[in-house]
């Protein structure tokens, strides 16, 4: 194993092993962290990500695993490190990004001499970019995009120095797109001049690939990077290059699954409120759960499963709420009482899915991805093809005698507006 990556959700997990795999690198995702062994099947990859649900843990709960994740790693053999968080920087004043960066950096101390990290989270392919510190979704800053409503990690401004620093003990710098666009010496130097300076995390302009290649390169001593997907772009080619990894072209390879399939939705961000108005426009089968009625106690999980069972094709069972439905359900059950029913809800479905036969899952929302996964037992996935940037097929590594079984985790604002009907079409 070369690098090592803990991951603050398990939608991120797989988008950040899904650039790896499509630059060759054999890329095994694990859910949680492992025992003192090394699974078989993280054994010959060349990368391995440890996927936690900790992206809106308490802050020394996200912490205390995200250490653990980074000692197993560290053990396993990786030489190289990526904090992985979202490519929207979800996160709040307290964290958990800032304190978790720098725990690690003080672990990583002792050999490396970790005093700085580059913090990356431009993702271009999928319209997040940095420029002068602030990150944009498209067109428009983060702040006025439906991420300034998020339930959980309202995003309220799209100043990474800022928001960085307000969840940090360190200085946070800036390392802009002039800098990067002359090159790989060019960020070398600055970054040495920033760390004579005392910063510790250096937020990087991105607006393109090709800037991400500059920053891989110019940023390759630092043994550890705070980064979305966009980042890992570079890293295949980086290893090959300097560690001697023999790149796979059928890295993404997966099983071809023909079984039954079906969408669970959580998430109510803008995309996927889209992408389930698209579905029901098509005239497919779908099927909303109501947060109050699984509050009341009533049996919504099982009439759901039963609803989806009964289905000639492919059925949506979701929770997407625009803002205002949102909002008011939050009122009434409150913000986590209200995620965790429709999680357990969704996950209880997943697993009487499974347990009937279906052997594809497109699931969007990365807190209900956390839930299904760990629902269903999943310790570990193979990384297929991209469907969409960002989104791969995965096959989840299961018991003897359990059938295969394929997901598709998708984080809540990924994916065009047909974006379920493209998975369940693509092998």
């Amino acid at each position: 194993m070369k690098l090592g990556i803990v991951a603050d959700d398990f939608t991120g997990a797989t988008d950040i092993a899904s650039m790896l795999v499509r630059g060759g690198l054999r890329t095994v995702q694990l859910i949680g962290v492992p025992g003192d062994t090394v699974p078989a099947e993280a054994a010959d990859a060349d990368a391995v990500v440890v996927a936690l649900k900790s992206r809106t843990a308490p802050v020394d709960l996200a912490v205390a695993e995200s250490l653990a994740a980074l000692r197993w790693l560290r053990a396993a053999g990786a030489e190289r490190f990526i904090l992985k968080v979202c490519s929207t920087f979800d996160s709040t004043p307290a964290g958990n990004i800032g304190p978790v960066a720098e725990a690690m950096m003080d672990a990583l101390s002792d050999e490396y001499g970790c005093m700085q990290t580059l913090v990356s989270p431009a993702f271009p392919e999928n319209g997040r970019t940095v420029f002068r510190g602030h990150l944009f979704v498209g067109d428009a800053l983060l702040s006025e995009t439906g991420m300034r409503s998020h339930p959980l990690t309202p995003m309220t401004d799209a100043n990474l120095v800022r928001v960085m620093q307000a969840q940090s003990r360190r200085p946070v710098g800036l390392l802009r797109h002039d800098t990067v666009a002359a090159g790989a010496d060019a960020i070398r130097a600055r970054l040495a001049a920033l760390a004579a300076e005392g910063v510790a995390h250096v937020i990087a302009d991105a607006i393109d690939n090709h800037a991400l290649l500059l920053l891989a390169e110019g940023a390759s001593a630092l043994p550890l990077w705070v980064a979305g997907s966009g980042l890992a772009l570079g890293l295949p080619a980086l290893l090959a290059a300097q560690s001697g990894v023999q790149l796979d072209a059928q890295a993404a390879q997966l099983d071809a699954l023909t079984g039954p399939a079906a969408v669970l939705a959580g998430s109510c961000s803008t995309a996927t409120q889209g992408q389930v108005a698209r579905w029901i426009a098509a005239g497919r089968p779908a099927l909303k759960i109501d947060p109050a009625a699984l509050a009341r106690g009533e049996p919504v999980a099982a009439q759901a499963l039963a609803w989806a069972i009964a289905q000639p094709q492919a059925p949506l069972v979701y929770a997407t709420a625009d803002a205002p439905t949102l909002a008011a359900t939050q009122a009434a059950l409150g913000v986590a009482e209200a995620g965790a029913l429709v999680e357990q809800a969704l996950a209880a479905i997943a697993c009487g899915l499974v347990a009937h036969g279906v052997q594809r899952l497109v699931v969007a929302g990365g807190e209900t991805s956390g839930a299904v996964v760990q629902a269903l037992g999943v310790r570990a996935l193979r990384i297929g093809a991209a469907i969409c940037p960002g989104v791969p097929w995965t096959q989840a590594v299961r018991a003897a005698g359990q059938p295969p079984l394929q997901l598709a985790l998708k984080s809540g604002n990924f994916g065009g507006p047909d974006f379920f009907a493209e998975a369940l079409a693509t092998q």
